[in-house]
């Protein structure tokens, strides 16, 4: 089991479940479209939310975007070790820096001070596109390998200064190479981690690589918090992010859709039909399991373990509820008819 760290009222690691972050796309400085952001994020279930502190008047507007937030915030630092000090002291949740580029080590003691003294973990972030010059001239290229190491020379970093509130991520665009660094990281240390696969792309690939590579690490036990990584609105980020951790067996809140894949006796418009259930269910928060099937023959029998299921046929339609029929329904009544039982669940 990992360490636990404490990001605003967040647990991170020590057995917590594992917790959802996002990034906002806005400018730090607009306070306003930030704070409209944050509210969003958090409406569809984020728990941690990063922004990017770029430079003093950022830090001014960290500070305002703390004090109203209904998230905690962590403040995204490179390279000016003045702006990690400001946002910790302008009430950030959690810093991420990468002790590497942001100069002497009296720099990296100032931050590691200025965080134990306001009670601020730091997360250490190793990215693929930006290894130290002599890790890349040692192994040739960004490897597993060389993503641990320069973890690792961080964190002695840290700790040589008497600080262990420290989180670690290994971030890569290729997902093999992340996946491998986390195992490799993990067999060798208990620092929770924080998952994810770096610029993934637009949504469809973005999702379908963050599945594979945290979902992957989290069904193997890997992983304490995530963030999943789209070229897309960071709402898109949130609701991939719950779905890989349904997906793993980590959550259970809201709601679980099954469908069928449609085949030559399907007779409806089953596509569209399960992607209307999906979107009217989206801010469904019952744990509750719902069937959408073609065939009113199969279906339901099919589909028995669903708490509540549709199925449709030439015209008509069923609504069953653990493999037993309810009702027979026309075709175009079988959403309203879902939506109206499941109120009553």
């Amino acid at each position: 089991m990992t360490k636990q760290i404490t990001v605003g009222p967040v647990k991170i690691g020590g057995g917590a479940p594992v917790s959802i972050q996002s990034m906002l796309n806005t400018r730090t400085t607009d306070v306003e479209g930030s704070l409209r952001q944050i509210r969003e994020l958090a409406a569809a279930g984020c728990e941690i939310a990063r922004l990017a502190v770029y430079d003093q008047e950022a830090a001014a507007a960290f500070g305002k975007l703390c004090d109203a937030s209904p998230l905690p915030l962590v403040a995204d630092i490179h390279f000016d070790y003045r702006l990690a000090i400001l946002a910790a002291e302008a009430g950030a949740a959690k810093i991420r820096i990468n002790p590497g580029n942001i100069g002497s080590e009296d720099r990296v003691r100032a931050v590691a001070d200025c965080c134990r003294a306001h009670h601020i973990p730091i997360r250490i972030g190793v990215n693929g596109g930006s290894l130290e010059k002599d890790l890349l001239q040692k192994y040739g290229h960004p490897t597993p390998e060389a993503l641990v190491e320069s973890a690792f020379s961080h964190i002695r970093l840290l700790e040589k200064f008497g600080f262990d509130d420290i989180c670690v991520s290994m971030k890569s665009s290729s997902v093999p190479l992340m996946m491998k660094a986390y195992q490799l990281f993990s067999a060798q240390s208990d620092y929770p981690l924080h998952v994810g696969v770096t610029e993934t792309g637009t949504e469809h690939m973005g999702v379908i690589k963050s599945a594979m590579g945290i979902g992957g690490l989290l069904c193997m036990g890997i992983g304490d918090t995530i963030r999943v990584s789209l070229t897309a609105d960071p709402v898109r980020e949130v609701y991939a992010a719950h779905d890989i951790l349904k997906a793993a067996g980590l959550r259970h809140d809201g709601v679980n859709i099954v469908a069928c894949p449609t085949c030559g006796r399907t007779r409806i418009d089953l596509i569209s039909l399960a992607s209307r259930v999906e979107a009217a269910l989206r801010n469904c928060k019952k744990p509750i399991t719902v069937a959408v099937m073609g065939c009113v023959v199969n279906g339901p029998g099919e589909a028995r373990e669903a708490d509540v299921g549709i199925a449709g046929g030439d015209g008509v339609g069923m609504l069953f509820a653990k493999g037993q029929m309810i009702q027979k329904l026309p075709y175009d009544e079988l959403l309203a008819a879902l939506l109206s039982y499941i109120d009553t669940l």
